[in-house]
């Protein structure tokens, strides 16, 4: 039997934002970006938030000696741009568009909060996601300074189970969208790294994976 782990309240965003849009809009409403395309930067005006209805984005800032940090890869279902919810008036990182197509839904301001007051359960959930979303970046963060890359990646494949994951038995199966590339950016190494990682989790038959799942038959050991 499997048992969902994690969800954000049984609440799909996409299927709450898209089709809603979808019916009021033509297809112009929705914004079209190629391969590295910047959505917004630093000091733009927050006007709405995002929802990703095709592709991939990457939310990233620049360190001190111009080095990018990446703080998150999102893909379809998901939205970016929320501190705009919060009154946040100015955008603080960049949105980089990261693959071709990558099909975005905007929602301006008004419009968000009117759902949100119409659906108590969305309005919360999306509350939810905010404070999740700020929780694991600060335990990101964390373990870039304290921890070794073999814990990081751990650590990430453990996130994911939390998230998304689905157990059958004593195994538990995650679908991902994340290239290897994508793995090492997010936890600060070389994609070469991670695929030596992956290799040896197997090796240890801690996990095993194909190119968009990853099964977890030990997660006491990650």
């Amino acid at each position: 039997m499997k048992e969902n782990i994690w969800c954000l309240e049984n609440v799909n965003l996409y299927n709450i934002l898209c089709p809603h849009k979808l019916k009021e809009f033509s297809k112009d409403h929705f914004q079209n970006y190629k391969n590295g395309d910047l959505i917004y930067l630093p000091g733009d005006t927050s006007k709405g938030i995002f929802m990703i209805s095709k592709g991939k984005v990457k939310i990233v800032s620049y360190n001190a000696d111009g080095n990018e940090v990446v703080k998150a890869i999102l893909g379809k279902g998901e939205i970016f741009g929320e501190n705009a919810i919060l009154g946040s008036n100015e955008r603080a990182d960049y949105a980089i568009a990261c693959t071709e197509p990558t099909l975005l839904c905007p929602m301006d301001l008004p419009s968000m909060h009117e759902l949100m007051r119409n659906n108590e359960r969305f309005g919360l959930s999306i509350y939810k996601l905010i404070g999740f979303r700020i929780k694991k970046m600060e335990r990101r963060f964390e373990s870039l300074i304290f921890h070794d890359v073999r814990t990081r990646l751990c650590g990430f494949i453990k996130d994911l189970a939390e998230e998304n994951g689905v157990k059958n038995g004593d195994v538990i199966s995650v679908n991902h969208f994340y290239t290897q590339k994508d793995f090492a950016d997010l936890i600060g190494t070389k994609r070469e790294t991670v695929t030596r990682l992956f290799n040896e989790l197997k090796q240890e038959k801690i996990i095993d994976y194909s190119r968009k799942e990853i099964h977890i038959h030990c997660m006491d050991k990650l």
